[in-house]
């Protein structure tokens, strides 16, 4: 059921920074969170995903209206949303700047309250600028991968990581 709205979700990616960037396609014309929601029928609950907010984990008729809305298969935003009963650590938004550097987008393990660094890279997981000591925006805003206060690159960010 793909369909010309269809942007494809990178393996991994976490639904916040997934929605931002579906919302910002030019096929679309949702500018904000709680908007495809309402586009929906559901209300404005994908606002609340955008910022790891699951008090009440999506339910099967949520997940199956935003689909077809962005017309995909639901089990595709299943796989960007943690599973039920794994708990997530809503603030601070986090990264690991070496995985952005090869490949520029939000990873939804990064959020889980088990992960403590990036098993692939055996770095400390990044939770504010290095240089301006600035928290992350939610991924959904990442629009150019850098901080939104002082400019420093997500990518160039890695040097700062300290081992685990």
């Amino acid at each position: 059921m793909v369909g010309p709205g269809y942007v494809e979700p990178h393996e991994g990616e976490s639904i916040s920074h997934y929605l931002g960037r579906w919302r910002r396609e030019e096929i679309n014309s949702v500018s904000s969170p709680g908007a495809l929601g309402r586009m929906a029928g559901i209300g404005s609950v994908t606002a609340r995903w955008e910022k790891f907010r699951f008090y009440h984990f999506p339910t099967a008729e949520e997940l199956a209206a935003v689909s077809k809305l962005m017309e995909m298969e639901a089990e595709e935003l299943l796989k960007m949303l943690p599973q039920k009963g794994q708990s997530m650590k809503i603030e601070p938004i986090r990264l690991c700047a070496a995985c952005y550097r090869e490949k520029p987008y939000h990873r939804l393990e990064w959020q889980f309250q088990s992960t403590a660094g990036c098993d692939r890279h055996k770095l400390r997981l990044l939770s504010r600028c290095p240089s301006c000591s600035e928290p992350f925006a939610i991924p959904a805003l990442w629009v150019e991968g850098k901080c939104q206060k002082c400019g420093m690159k997500f990518k160039s960010m890695a040097k700062k990581q300290k081992g685990y």
